[in-house]
Order: C-alpha cells, then structure tokens, then sequence
C-alpha cells in the first residue's frame, strides 16, 4: 500500500488580502484520487484481514476505496446516488470497483448496502466517516498541519511562541470542512496527539446544517433526506457516531455558508489562488465570507478537501461568477 502525500501549502496574496487575513491553504487535491479520502481508504484496507469492502460514497471515498482496494487486490463495491457526478462515477468505476447506483430519495445508501452486505458476508462495511479506521487514517493530516505549527514556532522563536494564546505558532484557527465528520474529527485527532491545540472550527453548508443543529442540542441532530447542496461531499444525513464523539468537545464551533458563497470561495480558489477545487473544497474558503469578522487579520489555515468535479458544473459556476486575473 503506498502512503498519503502530504499535503499542498498554497498561500496567494491576493486571496489573502480579499479575505481580509493571513490564509494558507491545505490543499488535498494532490491527494492520490484527488482527495483527502485515500487517508482514510488506504487505512482502512490496511488494517483489515477482510477480502472484500462494501462502501457508499458520493464519490471520493468510493474512489479513494476503490484505489486502495485495487492496490491490495481486494474486491470492492461502492453504492452511489444516481445525481453524483459523472467524473466520480467515472473514476470508481475506472479503479476497478463495482458502481451501484441508488436513487437516494427512494432507497437509502446505507440501506442498500445491508442487502450487498447479506449478500457476501465476507465483506467489510466501510463507512466514508462513521469509522474508528476513517479517523486515524485523516489524523495524518492534523499531524502535518502540527508538524507546520512546529516550524512556525522555531521561526517564531520561543518568545514570540509563548505570548500566544494558543500553540499553534503559524495557525490562529483550522477550518475544516463538515460532511459525515471524519475529516474534522481526524483533524482534531491528529492536533491533539502532537500536543496541538490549534482551535478547528467546522464548516458545513447552511442547507445541510446538521452539525450547527446537533451542536445546540447536545446530541446528534439528522435531516430527513439527503440534502441537495452543490457541495455533494457534504450531502450527509448527519454525522457520524464517532466523530460526533470527537466534535462536540473538540471544535470551537462551526460556521454556516450558503451554497452562493461556497460557488463565490470556487471562484476566489481559481481566479486567486491558481486553484481549481471542487465545491465542497471550497467551504472553508466561504467560510471565510461568511465569518468574515471572525477572522479578520488572523492567520487561517483553509483546509481544501478536494478537487474532483465535472468540467460542467465547474465552467457553469465559474461562468456565473465575474472574473478576475489569477496571481498568488
């Protein structure tokens, strides 16, 4: 199984000065698949004995499953909703794993999976982030995102270090993007274990806002069907069990943005930053409109989760934005 790469510092000052703080972005869309998902995949399949995963995925974690299922020549099985993208439908399907596709209003992912699964009980169930193996597979991303803090105190020095409120010598807070979970709650895992205490907020879109919800109530808060957000990564019912366990004590908070802001942090990403992401990629960079006091003059580390998105639906979005040059 090859290892992660780590992942891509990009720093533009032009997206710093229109978001009006010192941004850095950690961008996964180098990741092997295109996504923060082969952290999670490639420890899932290294940590069982099983021959065969059964997955749903809107499509990154099923691409990033299907990789890693390929490199240890294993089977695998991914149930993804009809609507998904066509290039992530493609790519599942181009790595060697079985597409199943599921009409979501009609028939539950999770649904569909127990009959696949009753099928061949020799298979693992992988959820994309309700797993113990999901969370330490994304910590290595909280662990690099330390291990920057780190270097940044040494430049720092230990006087400068040790007038901040936090630990984090180059990060004043993490945005990270909320989906089921697992990444924020793998984030948070990582920082932790490094002795990191870089306050994470989590970001999520407002039509989608099952964290904010779960968050006043003191429990685990789901939508009735699949939100439709342009942001399909993060078209979870709720989050999950375990990283709920991590999330509620662990973030600072979390932040609501509207699919327009979300298309509007798309455009900033290209026309900025050089950076082509797809929409859920861009939540934390529309955070950064959203809250845009919050954070103003800080040093923000935006977490980009991935760049897989039709050609389509990304000209669509960036035609109905006004352009601009790009320069970092």
């Amino acid at each position: 199984m090859i290892e992660p790469r780590p992942t891509t510092i990009v720093q533009s000052v032009r997206l710093s000065e229109r978001l009006g703080a010192d941004v850095t972005l950690a961008s996964e869309t180098f990741q092997w698949t295109g996504s923060f998902k082969f952290r999670a995949a490639s420890n899932v399949v290294r940590s069982i004995p099983h021959p065969a995963v059964i997955t749903a995925s809107s499509g990154n974690f099923g691409q990033a499953m299907a990789y890693a299922c390929q490199l240890a020549g294993k089977r695998c099985t991914v149930v993804m909703p009809v609507n998904s993208a066509k290039v992530k439908i493609a790519a599942v399907a181009g790595y060697g794993a079985r597409v199943d596709l599921v009409d979501t209003a009609v028939v539950r992912r999770e649904s569909r999976v127990a009959q696949l699964a009753a099928a061949d009980p020799s298979a693992y169930i992988a959820s994309a982030y309700d797993d113990p193996l999901v969370i330490r597979g994304n910590a290595s991303l909280g662990r690099e995102l330390a291990a920057i803090n780190d270097r940044a105190d040494a430049v720092e020095g230990s006087k400068a270090a040790a007038n901040r409120t936090t630990r984090g010598g180059s990060f004043d807070a993490i945005l990270a993007p909320i989906g089921g979970g697992g990444l924020a709650a793998g984030i948070l895992t990582g920082l932790r274990d490094a002795g990191d205490r870089t306050p994470v907020w989590g970001v999520e879109p407002a039509i989608a806002n099952d964290l904010v919800q779960s968050l006043a109530a003191g429990r685990v808060i789901a939508h009735d069907r699949e939100p439709q957000t342009i942001a399909d990564g993060a078209r979870t019912r709720s989050v999950g069990v375990h990283p709920w366990a991590v999330l509620q004590s662990g973030l600072a908070g979390a932040i609501e943005v509207s699919d327009d802001q979300i298309r509007e942090g798309l455009g900033l990403c290209f026309h900025l930053a050089n950076l082509k992401v797809e929409p859920t990629g861009a939540i934390t960079v529309a955070a950064m409109l959203a809250a845009a006091e919050r954070f103003r003059g800080q040093r923000v580390c935006c977490v980009v989760s991935g760049g897989n998105v039709d050609l389509q639906v990304y000209w669509e979005i960036l035609e109905g934005l006004s352009t601009g040059p790009s320069d970092r």
